[in-house]
C-alpha cells in the first residue's frame, strides 16, 4: 500500500518486478526455499508446514522430495526447541500445539513417501510376488494352462518396455525371459504333456526380474517404463487371481477331476464315496484311499478309509500310505497302530518301541504289542521281554500280549525270559502264552522249555506242552524212505 510520496513510476516498476518474480516462482527449481521463523511460536511453524506443504505439492522429482525431507528436518529441529504451551495434564480436550505440530510433521512425511517412486525395485518385488504365487500353489489342470497365458503374457509386455527404455538390459541378463519360454513351447515333448512346467514359468519370471535390475531405471528418467512395467505385473497378478486352484473346487469336484469316481458303475451304496471307497480297496489304488482320507472331512468316511487299509494289510504299504498312518500313530491313534502291524511297517518299529513301557495305558500297550510282533521287530525283543517280569508294573492282562508278540517275532533271544515266564509266573494265562510263543520260535530249546509241562495240572499250559511233545516227537521220526 502506497504512503503518497512514492514516484508512481517507481511503483510501476516494483510491481513489473513483482510480477516477474511470482512467474519465477513456479519452478520448484528456481523458487526460493522456506526459512525457518526466527521466532518459533506456534502460528509461525504453521505457516512454515504450509509453505512445505505447498513445495511438496509441487515437487516432480526425486531431488524435489529430498528438499522437501531436508525442511521436515529444519521443521522438527524448530518445534522441538520452540518455547510452546504445555497441555494441562489434567484436562484430556486441552491444546496441544507441540503435538499438533509434530503430527502435521508426520503426516508431510507420509506424504513425501507415497509421491516417491516407483522404482525399479518395485517392479522386481511385484515380480517375485508373483513368482512364488506360481510356484506355491496347486492349480487345477485349466488354472495351470491360464498361469501360462498369464505368464506369457507378461513376459512379452516387459520386455518391450525394457527393450524401449534400455535395450540391452534382457541381452546382458543371465538367461532370456522369452526365450526361455520359446524353448518350452518347442520342446514336443513338453508340449504334449501339457502347458509350460512351473518351474519353468518361475524361470521366466526371474529372468525378468534380473532384466529389471539389470536396467537400473531411475525414477525420474524412466518413470514411464516403470509405470509399464508396475501395469503389466498389475496383469499378470489380476491373471493369477482368476486362475483356478484346486483349493477353489468343492470336494467332490476335487476328487472327480483326479479320478476318484472312475471306479464306479453301478452301486447301491451311499454315500457315493464311500462305494468308490470300497472298489478301491477291492483294486488296491493306495493313492485313491489316500486321497478320500485327505480330502473327505468326515469321521464317517475317516474310519471307513482306515479300515481299508487294515483290511488290505500289507497290500496297502507304499511309501506314501506308511508317512500318512505313522503319523497318526505317534499322535498313539491305535487303529493307526493296528494299521502298521497288519502292513509289517518296520519303519514304525521305533516309535512303536517307545510305547511298550506304558504301563499306564494297558490297552495301548496291547495294541502296540501285536503290532511289533506282526512286524517281525527284533529291536523289540528286549522291551517286550522286560514286560513279562511279574513284580514289574505291567498290568496283568497286559503280560500274555507280550509274550505272543515275543512268539510272533520268533528271535531265539526271547526263549530264556519266555522259559522263566513259563516256570514261574504266578498267571496261567501269561505262562499258556509264554508257551505257545515258545513254540512260534520252534528251536529243539525251546519246545523242550515246552514239553516239560505236558502234565500241568493247569489245562492252557498242558496244552502247549502236549504240542510240543508232539513237535519234538515228528522232528525224531525218521524221514520215510522212498
Amino acid at each position: 500500500m502506497s504512503n503518497g510520496d512514492d514516484d508512481p513510476a517507481d511503483a510501476s516498476e516494483e510491481a513489473d518486478a513483482a510480477d516477474d518474480g511470482g512467474d519465477a516462482d513456479e519452478s520448484m527449481g528456481t523458487a526460493a526455499a522456506p526459512t525457518l521463523p526466527d521466532d518459533a511460536t506456534e502460528e509461525s511453524l504453521n505457516e512454515y508446514l504450509d509453505e512445505i506443504a505447498e513445495r511438496l505439492e509441487a515437487a516432480e522429482t526425486e531431488a524435489d522430495l529430498d528438499d522437501v525431507e531436508a525442511l521436515l528436518d529444519d521443521a522438527e529441529t524448530g518445534i522441538e526447541g520452540a518455547d510452546l504451551p504445555e497441555p494441562d495434564e489434567d484436562d484430556e480436550d486441552a491444546d496441544d500445539p507441540r503435538g499438533d505440530l509434530e503430527d502435521r510433521v508426520a503426516e508431510l512425511r507420509d506424504g513425501v513417501e507415497e509421491a516417491r517412486g516407483p522404482y525399479g525395485e518395485d517392479v522386481i518385488d511385484a515380480i517375485e510376488a508373483a513368482s512364488g504365487t506360481v510356484a506355491d500353489t496347486e492349480w487345477t489342470e485349466d488354472g495351470h494352462e491360464d498361469v501360462a497365458a498369464a505368464v506369457a503374457s507378461f513376459v512379452d509386455e516387459a520386455a518391450d518396455a525394457i527393450d524401449e527404455a534400455a535395450a540391452d538390459a534382457i541381452d546382458e541378463a543371465d538367461e532370456d525371459p522369452e526365450a526361455l519360454l520359446g524353448e518350452a513351447a518347442d520342446d514336443e515333448e513338453t508340449a504334449a504333456a501339457g502347458p509350460i512346467p512351473v518351474d519353468q514359468l518361475t524361470a521366466a519370471l526371474d529372468a525378468v526380474a534380473a532384466a529389471v535390475a539389470e536396467a537400473g531405471f531411475d525414477a525420474d528418467e524412466d518413470a514411464d517404463a516403470i509405470a509399464a512395467l508396475l501395469e503389466a505385473t498389475d496383469d499378470l497378478e489380476a491373471g493369477l487371481d482368476d486362475a483356478e486352484e484346486w483349493d477353489d473346487l468343492e470336494t467332490h469336484e476335487q476328487l472327480r477331476a483326479q479320478g476318484y469316481y472312475d471306479v464306479l458303475g453301478h452301486y447301491k451304496d451311499f454315500p457315493v464315496e464311500w462305494a468308490a471307497l470300497k472298489e478301491h480297496e477291492a483294486q488296491g489304488n493306495v493313492d485313491m484311499i489316500l486321497l478320500a482320507l485327505d480330502s473327505l472331512q468326515s469321521e464317517f468316511m475317516e474310519r471307513h478309509c482306515l479300515e481299508a487299509f487294515e483290511r488290505m494289510g500289507k497290500r496297502g504299504k507304499t511309501e506314501d500310505s506308511v508317512q500318512e498312518i505313522l503319523g497318526r500313530a505317534e499322535k498313539r491313534d491305535q487303529p493307526a497302530i493296528r494299521i502298521l502291524g497288519k502292513m509289517a511297517a518296520a519303519e514304525a518299529t521305533d516309535t512303536l518301541v517307545e510305547y511298550v513301557p506304558e504301563d499306564s495305558n494297558p490297552q495301548l500297550q496291547k495294541t502296540v504289542f501285536k503290532a511289533l510282533g506282526e512286524i517281525g521287530a527284533p529291536e523289540a525283543v528286549q522291551p517286550l521281554a522286560d514286560q513279562l517280569d511279574p513284580d514289574g508294573d505291567t498290568d496283568d492282562l497286559v503280560r500274555p500280549h507280550a509274550a505272543r508278540a515275543l512268539g510272533l517275532i520268533g528271535d531265539a533271544r526271547a526263549v530264556d525270559p519266555l522259559a522263566d515266564a513259563l516256570e514261574d509266573d504266578p498267571s496261567d494265562d501269561v505262562r499258556a502264552a509264554a508257551g505257545w510263543a515258545l513254540r512260534q520260535i520252534g528251536t529243539r530249546e525251546a519246545l523242550e522249555a515246552v514239553a516239560e509241562y505236558a502234565d500241568e495240572h493247569s489245562f492252557v499250559v498242558s496244552t502247549e506242552g502236549e504240542k510240543a511233545e508232539r513237535a519234538l516227537d515228528d522232528e525224531a521220526e525218521p524221514a520215510p524212505t522212498a
